[in-house]
């Protein structure tokens, strides 16, 4: 039968609350205190840690400890619990699942009959702005050959993920009353026409190219937010509009890039891009089936010097209520972890 003792490391991770990073400090003081008794050294540390072992790192892991916030009918957010082979805790899945296997794997694993040695990385705020993952990367950290992120996958090895590229356009109209618009411009015709156009360019340029290997083989468009006028008597002298394109190749974003200027120059338009992430995939040989995330992660934002790993637990119950992962899943993660380190680091 099984006992929650075995999974204490995911229980004492699951009782900080790192909501919005809440109790940041206390989990990472958590974290480096487990690794140092293994015999991990301290590189780095602020909101984020950065850990490492051994010479020469050829493979790291990476995990963010913070999770979204729960409402009130999860009955044990902050106390992991055992029920019918499934643990139930805020972050169980997303992700401290994922980093409790790190943490159960590199206790499994020698160091001292590997060649190579690895590093662990902890990051904050990935719920909200990858604020930790920036740091790091602002910091101009050389990342490992091969790079592990935990997100949940339900063991899944996942090697590329879409890019993204977000918007922000605002339109200048003139405003005058609606019984004689002539003698003003109106900004949300403008967007209307901007949005057709772009549209058509979309549809013609950008989404018949095709990578098989994404669930979803094309780079997709969407018009999230439209906000123009002040009064349904008046014509409209500003429209916002956000747009975001994921994306299944780099080359895409420049020719996004380039319409957009046609066009707000046509439009009179102002564009701003919010953010702008690469797509990415990998050729690496240590899975057979090739498969890709749908979702934005941090291997995203550390640059192709490594190949990327998407790897954590299941089911994927991230951000709903009652979050959990099975035991058979986290006991599987662990045991694809230490395979791993062994692998990369012979």
């Amino acid at each position: 039968m099984d006992n929650i003792n075995e999974f204490k490391i995911l229980k004492d991770l699951v009782k900080f609350n790192t909501i919005k990073d809440k109790e940041n400090k206390e989990i990472i003081n958590y974290i480096e205190s487990y690794l140092n008794a293994l015999g991990f050294k301290t590189e780095y540390k602020t909101n984020t840690l950065v850990m490492s072992i051994g010479k020469s790192p050829k493979i790291g892991f990476l995990g963010h400890t913070d999770t979204v916030e729960y409402i009130d009918e999860f009955k044990t957010p902050f106390d992991l619990t055992l029920k019918d082979n499934y643990l139930y805790g805020l972050g169980a899945c997303d992700m401290k699942g994922g980093i409790a296997a790190m943490l159960d794997a590199v206790s499994k694993v020698d160091f001292s009959k590997l060649q190579n040695g690895m590093k662990l990385y902890f990051t904050y705020d990935e719920e909200i702005g990858f604020g930790g993952t920036y740091e790091l990367v602002g910091n101009k950290e050389e990342f490992p050959e091969v790079m592990i992120f935990g997100e949940p996958t339900n063991n899944e090895a996942l090697i590329g993920g879409k890019g993204l590229v977000e918007y922000d356009i605002n339109f200048k109209g003139l405003k005058a009353h609606s019984s004689n618009p002539d003698k003003g411009i109106s900004a949300n015709l403008n967007a209307v026409k901007f949005l057709y156009e772009l549209e058509e360019f979309y549809n013609n340029e950008i989404k018949v190219e095709k990578e098989d290997c994404f669930e979803i083989p094309y780079t997709t468009m969407n018009v999230g937010i439209i906000n123009g006028g002040t009064a349904k008597n008046s014509v409209p002298a500003n429209c916002n509009v956000v747009i975001d394109f994921r994306t299944i190749k780099a080359s895409h974003i420049d020719s996004i890039n380039k319409k957009l200027q046609e066009l707000s120059d046509k439009y009179k338009a102002e564009v701003s891009i919010i953010e702008c992430i690469n797509p990415f995939l990998n050729k690496i040989d240590y899975f057979d089936e090739i498969k890709t995330a749908n979702f934005m992660t941090e291997a995203s934002l550390i640059g192709d010097k490594s190949k990327r790993i998407i790897l954590g637990t299941g089911p994927v119950t991230a951000h709903e209520v009652n979050e959990n992962i099975s035991v058979d899943s986290y006991r599987k993660l662990v045991k694809q972890y230490e395979d791993l380190i062994n692998k990369v680091c012979k």
